[in-house]
């Protein structure tokens, strides 16, 4: 009589302290198989200019950040005044991604908020993003100069994650 009482219980237990594990985890820490693979090539519309394309194979040989972003995204508009700091005072070339997104929402959010962008390439159907392995936005890539991802980061790009994690990584990559 006691073990159909006591079987239950330490079931329910076991799921319950399962699912604690789970609630502490930082959803934003899945691990990214392509770190240290070689980066899919894309060519994208570009945002201001369809006519021409976002390519980055015109990146090789530079050290630099793919952002993946758009105006729909709430995380997007926080980290946006630190990619321009980014672009502005680091100097560090980033090429954007605008995700599924509408052209004039993005070029309006550009404008009136400041581009940090080297290019912007649009992806409306989610080609690039797809090869790039990215679970929502905004995601930043740090590629090194033979075109190979080193660091992923999911989330908003802030001081703290650039200083502790990219800039570091990124002193290393130039120097090689």
């Amino acid at each position: 009589m006691k073990a159909r009482f006591l079987i239950p219980l330490v079931l329910f237990l076991a799921l319950a302290a399962l699912l604690g594990v789970g609630l502490r985890l930082d959803p934003r820490d899945v691990p990214s198989v392509l770190i240290d693979k070689q980066a899919s090539e894309f060519s994208l519309p570009d945002l201001f200019d369809p006519e021409k394309r976002v390519e980055s194979a015109a990146m090789k040989g530079r050290v630099w950040m793919v952002n993946v972003w758009g105006t729909w995204c709430p995380e997007c508009w926080r980290e946006h005044d630190f990619l321009l700091y980014l672009a502005r005072v680091e100097k560090f070339p980033i090429i954007g991604i605008d995700w599924r997104d509408d052209r004039d929402e993005a070029l309006k959010f550009l404008n009136d908020k400041g581009n940090p962008f080297l290019a912007v390439g649009m992806d409306p159907e989610s080609d690039a993003i797809m090869d790039l392995g990215v679970y929502g936005a905004p995601e930043t890539f740090l590629i090194d100069k033979q075109g190979v991802i080193r660091k992923k980061h999911k989330g908003a790009m802030t001081l703290p994650v650039w200083r502790d994690e990219f800039k570091p990584l990124i002193e290393q990559l130039e120097k090689s």
